[in-house]
């Protein structure tokens, strides 16, 4: 019986996979990992980080033209969000539409 393809752990939108493609650039290369951390009242936070490789427990995400890691740890808190990158007056930033999130 074949198995059914596995969803992606994250999506990103245009606006955010410009921004990781542009910072990468900017760096010269590498990858950006994305994972959570205990913090606050709320239980969780994001992070982000440049690495220059993965590590083997890291699930690779290919989206909109780029590659992102996510931490082994993160992916059933992330599973599902969508990672975007928002401009306003006061502020630039990438956000996370997490359907996991209470």
């Amino acid at each position: 019986m074949a198995r059914r393809p596995r969803p992606k752990v994250v999506t990103l939108t245009d606006a955010a996979a410009a921004q990781v493609r542009e910072l990468l650039a900017d760096r010269g290369g590498g990858l950006l990992r994305v994972g959570v951390k205990n913090a606050g009242c709320a239980g969780m936070e994001y992070t982000m980080a440049y690495v220059d490789d993965a590590s083997p427990a890291d699930e690779r995400v290919e989206d909109n033209g780029v590659s992102i890691v996510i931490d082994a740890k993160a992916v059933l808190f992330l599973l599902g969000s969508v990672i975007d990158y928002e401009i306003t007056p006061m502020h630039s930033r990438f956000t996370f539409g997490n359907p996991n999130q209470t």
